[in-house]
């Protein structure tokens, strides 16, 4: 019955899926246009990524969310069966990834492991070794309150989620505590991913008209810190809003702006 129902993921791209849907994926060039169910030992040319969204399944890739189909071709020239799929999505709560870098708060000290609010469904727990230079005797100072910008090493449904401050080479690279001025505010997860995009034009036009230090957490979190309590306001409010804006609303926004 699945088999039947079935339908080609690259002619699906840009369009809405629904949960229970069945994705197949382009087979080798020469396998005649044949489709390859993947399963134990299915093998693909190039490496494939399963998106939020998606998981795999012996009948191919599964939707599990209501949402617009995405691909991203592998790096290179890549085919159609290589590189990402996912499916973007207007969901409210965040649900935890591996390898996501997001905004917590700390919530608990427990011995040797703090708690920290992500969004999910359950807190995220944060080793004091898990920061840069951490040590048994040079603990960090990390008090409950703090916002955490750290990354996911463990997400899945079936154990807790657990996040570190340090990149693979024990770096911190921007991780870690974020200082206690500046404002926190959430906005969509589907706001972050258009914010996160290379050479995102808001965040260009942005810095053209304010200095100012931001961080994004792909749980919806965002953290801004300008010169003033005014900018940093203004800021957070146009971010807020451009998510409903059109590129010429946003440009006569931004023009009034700078006329003051």
């Amino acid at each position: 019955m699945a088999a039947a129902e079935a339908l080609p993921a690259e002619e699906r791209v840009g369009q809405v899926v629904l949960p229970g849907d069945v994705l197949l994926l382009p087979s080798h060039p020469e396998a005649d246009g044949e489709r390859l169910w993947l399963g134990p030992g299915a093998a693909l040319p190039g490496r494939l990524v399963c998106g939020p969204g998606l998981r795999s399944c012996g009948a191919g890739l599964l939707v599990t969310k209501c949402g617009l189909l995405r691909h991203r071709q592998p790096g290179g020239a890549g085919g159609g069966s290589g590189g990402a799929y996912w499916v973007d999505s207007q969901q409210k709560r965040y649900v935890p990834v591996k390898g996501d870098h997001v905004i917590g708060i700390v919530t608990i000290k427990a011995g040797d492991i703090f708690k920290v609010d992500v969004g999910g469904s359950e807190q995220a727990s944060l080793s004091y070794l898990a920061f840069e230079g951490a040590t048994k005797r040079n603990r960090p100072n990390v008090q409950v309150g703090d916002l955490i910008y750290g990354q996911f090493v463990v997400a899945n449904k079936d154990m807790e989620p657990e996040m570190i401050c340090i990149d693979s080479s024990g770096r911190a690279n921007g991780m870690g505590v974020i200082g206690h001025e500046g404002l926190l505010f959430k906005v969509s997860l589907g706001l972050i991913r258009k914010l996160l995009a290379p050479n995102c034009e808001i965040i260009q036009e942005l810095g053209q008209l304010y200095p100012f230090e931001i961080v994004f957490g792909m749980n919806g979190r965002i953290w801004v810190k300008a010169k003033t309590i005014q900018q940093t306001l203004i800021v957070a409010n146009i971010l807020e809003a451009c998510e409903h804006m059109t590129a010429e609303q946003r440009t006569q926004a931004f023009a009034k702006l700078s006329e003051r």
